[in-house]
């Protein structure tokens, strides 16, 4: 049996690893991809936890979560096609017709 600390420091280390990844970069791909990462690194702590508790209340949250990053996943790549269409770039920077 694995102990809890371990699915922490995972996690930990995916939210680091996510956090800097949104503060650092400016390719809004690579920005909800680091999203996505800080939305596991919850998903992992909550199904750890709900383990050592010994209910699933946790696990259940994790499938909302995950279904949830699926579908701000396909929103935002949707939303990215349409502005590298017009604009023909994906950075941060110059997604200011957005504002409007």
């Amino acid at each position: 049996m694995v102990p809890i600390g371990h699915y922490l420091f995972l996690s930990l280390a995916l939210l680091i690893i996510g956090i800097v990844g949104v503060v650092t970069r400016r390719n809004v791909i690579i920005i909800l991809m680091s999203v996505e990462l800080i939305l596991n690194a919850v998903n992992i702590n909550l199904v750890a936890f709900s383990r050592l508790v010994g209910s699933v209340e946790g696990q259940v949250f994790a499938i909302f979560i995950i279904t949830d990053a699926a579908a701000e996943a396909a929103v935002g790549l949707g939303i990215i096609i349409a502005f590298f269409r017009n604009r023909e770039t994906v950075l941060a920077d110059e997604m200011d017709i957005l504002k409007w």
